[in-house]
């Protein structure tokens, strides 16, 4: 898990420059649309400015971007959390992949297959969470 983390945080800080804009591949209209499928369980509310407004099952997605996992307010699983301190933070990458399949993808981070996500929920699409990427980015605080 270190020797994963240690290389995931290394190349992270080469890449930082290029996220540090909230770049993202793909497209923020596409992607604000394709987040209905998200709503249900998350908001992106920034304090009192709510930009869409949806359940709290999961995390407030404002401010995703470049941010630890497992770190806002929020009542992570442990693994979660874990990965966070391991140095997971959130770029277009490792939030594609997450989306896909979460559980996998903690187990996978953490090297525990035992690992587990709250978030149970598996996004069909590749495209569509690049798309939602790109729309949290446009949404998010200026870097």
């Amino acid at each position: 898990m270190k020797s994963y983390l240690a290389t995931t945080a290394a190349l992270l800080s080469l890449a930082a420059p290029a996220f540090a804009d909230g770049h993202a591949s793909g497209d923020p209209a596409a992607g604000e649309a394709a987040f209905k499928q998200c709503k249900s369980c998350h908001m992106v509310a920034d304090g009192d400015n709510v930009i869409v407004k949806g359940g709290k099952t999961g995390p407030n997605l404002y401010g995703l971007v470049g941010r630890t996992a497992g770190s806002t307010d929020f009542k992570y699983s442990k693994d979660m959390v874990a990965a966070g301190e391991g140095g997971l933070a959130w770029d277009e990458a490792s939030f594609v992949e997450y989306a896909q399949d979460p559980t996998a993808y903690l187990r996978k981070v953490t090297e525990n297959d035992k690992a587990r996500s709250k978030m149970t929920f598996k996004a069909r699409k590749e495209e569509d969470v690049v798309n939602i990427w790109a729309y949290l980015a446009s949404v998010g605080p200026e870097s």
